[in-house]
């Protein structure tokens, strides 16, 4: 059990160093098109639980909500500036109303299996 938890904060901390410094890098190269930073996010996040499956630690809903989140928006972004489609999102909008349903789903599941 000690061991799981260290290797869980071992990922953790993996994820935020990598998280900081592709938000360093996103800060740096202002030439990258829109949505290139939310859907390393994404990756990231993602990535994190993948890491944490395989090895046999229960996965963070939260972070693969955002994570998938952050994909797909960025996925978004990036079509957007590509096909000049679709026209402006309110995203952060759309973003906290995604999370709220997702997380408003989950605790309706826990609920009902109590």
């Amino acid at each position: 059990m000690d061991n799981t938890k260290t290797l869980n904060r071992d990922f953790e901390k993996v994820a935020w160093g990598m998280l900081l410094i592709w938000w360093g890098i996103m800060g740096l190269l202002d030439f990258l098109p829109h949505g290139t930073g939310a859907v390393g996010v994404g990756l990231i996040l993602l990535g994190l639980n993948l890491a944490r499956s395989l090895k046999g630690i229960p996965t963070n809903f939260c972070s693969i909500t955002l994570g998938t989140i952050a994909l797909g928006w960025g996925g978004v972004e990036l079509m957007r500036t590509a096909l000049d489609w679709p026209p402006d999102l309110p995203g952060f909008a759309i973003l906290l109303i995604a999370l709220g349903v997702a997380l408003l789903v989950r605790e309706f599941r826990r609920t009902r299996q109590a």
